[in-house]
């Protein structure tokens, strides 16, 4: 039987994956597509994950320990910004999608 990681690590499974899937600081990944051609910004569906996963860092540097509900809403939001970026033709770094292995 195996054993299920604690929350603080089940979260940082996520974040590490989020880093390595969605390119979350390449500068190409920060501009208007062409003509307004986006479907949902690619450029605020990045910023808000970055703002996630900087508080989610941060507070976890400083002791507190993410509730599954908090943990559950993030992948989610970064499964959805995944989907927002496929659809807008971004290039992401890894083809697997969040949350799954």
């Amino acid at each position: 039987m195996t054993v299920k990681p604690d929350r603080m690590s089940a979260m940082r499974d996520i974040i590490e994956q989020v880093k390595t899937e969605l390119p979350i600081y390449e500068s190409e990944t920060f501009a208007c597509g062409p003509e307004g051609q986006c479907i949902g910004c690619p450029k605020k569906l990045l910023e808000m994950v970055d703002s996630e996963l900087s508080y989610w860092e941060s507070a976890m540097d400083r002791g507190i320990t993410p509730q599954f509900d908090e943990i559950r809403r993030f992948g989610k939001m970064c499964t959805s910004v995944r989907r927002g970026l496929i659809r807008n033709n971004v290039p992401l770094l890894k083809p697997n999608p969040v949350g799954k292995r």
